[in-house]
């Protein structure tokens, strides 16, 4: 797959050693771009990934850095570029998950939760925007969860913060969106061979009769990525559990 808007471009992917951060890693791969991989653990992970875009001839780079620490999305930015190139697209992937019910939420987790979930996502996004728009081309996609729209399963707290991420597309796509530039957001849920994914409801639940995979994630990503003409968007992907 060689898509022409994302062949040798420069992709800034965190939560890159996930099971659906190592998807869209292999589809971008795919798709011709140079791909910064940046993940917070696991590096094992994300060090594959690397490996198997240089022996396909990409760009490639492994970043560490925890985004729940205020300074770190720009400096993912940074070393992004000084590696590969100004970043062309930003794939904010990476999430966190701590299953509590809502007396038990403590300020810590909540805290957590939105650092990494919203903050770290429109801190990349404020990073990032400014060059697009003066190159004329771009591509934001924050990955969010179906529980933005229904409150889901892991706690308010994941709930509020990936709510939040809706708002930052609406916001910022339009402002955008004149020079070039796309903002979106992809929504899934119960994807299997992820590190979040919640006690699954039985298969019957799902209307297609079984949980997501992270390949299918990757897909549509890639997808709204490669369309110019689509922005200001929420895509839900949940087999169609909840129709909207």
């Amino acid at each position: 797959m060689h898509d022409p808007s994302l062949a040798n471009r420069v992709v800034l992917l965190t939560g890159a050693s996930g099971g659906i951060g190592t998807a869209l890693g292999q589809r971008l791969l795919e798709a011709g771009a140079h791909v910064a991989c940046a993940y917070g653990r696991h590096a094992d992970d994300a060090e594959r990934l690397v490996a198997a875009g240089r022996a396909a001839g990409r760009q490639v780079v492994a970043l560490a850095g925890d985004l729940a620490e205020p300074g770190v999305p720009a400096r993912l930015v940074a070393d992004a570029s000084e590696a590969l190139g100004p970043v062309d697209v930003l794939v904010a992937n990476a999430g966190f998950a701590r299953a509590q019910d809502y007396p038990d939420v403590d300020l810590a987790t909540w805290d957590t939760t939105m650092a990494v979930n919203l903050r770290a996502p429109f801190l990349l996004a404020q990073a990032v925007l400014p060059g697009m728009e003066e190159r004329g081309f771009g591509r934001v996609l924050l990955v969010s969860s179906i529980a933005g729209f229904t409150g889901g399963r892991i706690g308010a707290h994941y709930a509020a913060s990936k709510a939040g991420l809706h708002g930052l597309v609406h916001y910022l796509a339009p402002r955008v969106a004149a020079r070039g530039v796309t903002v979106n957001a992809l929504a899934p849920a119960l994807i299997e061979r992820t590190r979040m994914m919640p006690a699954a409801p039985a298969d019957a639940a799902i209307p297609v009769g079984r949980a997501g995979q992270p390949e299918e994630v990757a897909d549509l990503a890639l997808a709204m990525l490669a369309n110019g003409y689509l922005t200001n968007q929420v895509f839900a992907l949940d087999g169609g559990m909840h129709p909207r």
